[in-house]
């Protein structure tokens, strides 16, 4: 299987105090060019009850998301049986393991990374991010868990500025979503 380093984004989730937020930057990046700055990687699926977010090649990753939701209908809405299912086909079908992306998903029972290589990781600190601000933002968001008394949506909000600041590949111009 071929390696591919995700860069050009972040997408980071969160949950606490019983409320989910997930949010992205908006930039869209060839190589060292700046394509877009306004792009939306996060959207609400399966009757708005779970949020998801990608990092990645674009058309791999609208590809995945439709093989996700169709995994959701199929297992009516169970998050944990609908990625590990999306993770086993998308390393085994000969087509989907040449897709280069990641996904988050979340609904407020579940926090997901799912990859290409048939990985799916739930994280011990209820937060998730990928992309190449996904580290920063992630040491943003664990500070804040622990120190502030924001809400998740702010944790969001504010990991994902932090991350703007340090990777040049991540903009400030956020979409943020919340269950």
């Amino acid at each position: 299987m071929k390696k591919f380093k995700i860069r050009s984004t972040t997408v980071v989730g969160v949950r606490k105090d019983g409320k989910v937020a997930m949010g992205s930057d908006g930039q869209v990046t060839q190589g060292n060019t700046v394509l877009k700055h306004h792009t939306k990687k996060v959207r609400k699926i399966y009757k708005d009850q779970i949020i998801i977010g990608f990092a990645g090649a674009t058309a791999d990753a609208f590809t995945l998301f439709e093989k996700f939701e169709g995994k959701l209908q199929e297992l009516n809405g169970d998050v944990k049986r609908a990625a590990i299912a999306l993770a086993t086909l998308w390393r085994t079908d000969k087509y989907l393991r040449h897709l280069e992306a990641l996904l988050t998903v979340m609904d407020r029972q579940s926090l997901l990374i799912i990859s290409g290589t048939g990985d799916v990781i739930e994280p011990d600190d209820d937060i998730i991010a990928i992309g190449s601000g996904g580290a920063y933002a992630t040491a943003a968001a664990r500070a804040l868990m622990k120190h502030s008394n924001l809400s998740a949506k702010e944790i969001v909000e504010e990991s994902l500025r932090i991350a703007s600041e340090i990777c040049i590949y991540t903009n400030n111009n956020f979409s943020i979503l919340e269950l």
